[in-house]
């Protein structure tokens, strides 16, 4: 509340301190170019009648015009001209600059409203592509990525509390249990309610590491992913082994800027999401590396075989606890945060993540990061 009060009293010492606004800006300068313009015009006729023409000169119908009366005549005429320059300049600027400014009227109300929280406000400006048209397209934009992005962040909040809650809400009905038979056997409640914690610590941990990677709080050096994959494949030999997974690494040295510790934990998450949702027998999973495709890059890519995929599941797949139902086999499932945290790592090290399903089943997922420098 106090800093809701601060805003508003900053807002309002900005409100005190309000010079003349960008209409009236306008219209003065406006006024003052044609005013000056007509100055410098009457000043070079003025220069002209004083400089240039005889004193006496003889016109049509033999009239004989004194420049000495023509001079005398001259000053009241000007200033005339100069009140009407003055005014027609004021009324004149006032209107173009209302006509020029007018889109900035509708791009501040709808300023105004994402500062309220109303984040589905559009300017939609219509016209030509000036200025003004580029402003309100790009503020349009900001407003979508992020509605999308407060969007995403409240399915996962949302999500984030469910998954919490379910091993807690486990845990109170094991004790619940336990407390109404006192003869149950207590190795047993002892085993589940490991289980339960332990996977309430794997989700824990997992969130901390995605809040981690959101922030970019690491550090960059010089990491050579086919190192990181052989590494990941040693760790989850004994996993691929008790699913009847074979685990096969190629490529060549690929050196991306990054962090160790983060690159590692990535490849990990590919390599289990890859091992866990396989064929239930004798499935593969395949990691490469090398070059990326694009100039300056390094990729690591791992594929895996395994069911068929459809487009429109594999595009939802990075989502926080999307697991895909179709793809969970008994109680590997994990935590549904696995290509959450590639997708958000992949982001933090400023690299593409790109996924794709397999013909024949399974999917192929290629990361391509900054190659470090050399």
């Amino acid at each position: 509340m106090e800093a809701v009060e601060t805003v508003d009293e900053a807002v309002e010492a900005v409100d005190r301190e309000r010079g003349l606004s960008v209409r009236v800006r306008l219209t003065l300068s406006y006024a003052g170019f044609l005013m000056v313009a007509g100055v410098l015009l009457l000043a070079a006729m003025w220069l002209y009648i004083e400089h240039s023409l005889p004193d006496i000169t003889s016109v049509a119908g033999g009239s004989i015009l004194v420049r000495s009366e023509l001079l005398r005549g001259f000053a009241p005429a000007a200033a005339g001209v100069m009140v009407f320059l003055l005014v027609f300049g004021l009324a004149g600027g006032w209107f173009l600059a209302g006509r020029v400014l007018a889109p900035l009227d509708r791009i501040t109300d709808a300023t105004r409203a994402a500062a309220r929280g109303s984040l589905s406000h559009r300017i939609q400006l219509a016209g030509p592509r000036d200025e003004f048209r580029e402003l309100a397209d790009a503020f349009d934009a900001m407003l979508a990525k992020l509605q999308a992005h407060v969007d995403e962040q409240r399915r996962f909040a949302a999500n984030a509390s469910h998954e919490l809650r379910t091993p807690l809400a486990v845990s109170k009905s094991l004790l619940d249990v336990a407390r109404a038979d006192p003869d149950r056997d207590i190795d047993e409640l002892v085993d589940r309610l490991s289980a339960v914690n332990t996977r309430a610590i794997d989700l824990t941990e997992a969130l901390l590491l995605l809040s981690r990677a959101e922030r970019r709080a690491f550090t960059r050096e010089d990491v050579d992913l086919s190192l990181v994959a052989e590494e990941a494949v040693e760790t989850l030999l004994p996993l691929a082994e008790r699913h009847g997974v074979t685990l096969e690494t190629h490529g060549e040295p690929a050196r991306a800027s990054g962090s160790q510790a983060l690159l590692l934990q990535l490849t990990t998450n590919l390599v289990h999401n890859a091992i866990v949702h396989n064929r239930p027998e004798r499935g593969t999973v395949r990691v490469t590396t090398g070059a990326g495709v694009r100039p300056g890059t390094a990729r690591l890519t791992v594929e895996n075989t395994g069911e068929e995929l459809s487009p429109a599941l594999v595009a939802t797949l990075t989502e926080p606890f999307r697991r895909g139902t179709d793809r969970i086999h008994g109680d590997h499932a994990g935590v549904g945060l696995g290509l959450a945290i590639v997708a958000s790592l992949t982001r933090a090290h400023d690299g593409t993540l790109t996924i794709a399903p397999r013909t024949g089943g399974g999917l192929r997922v290629t990361v391509e990061l900054p190659a470090a420098a050399v």
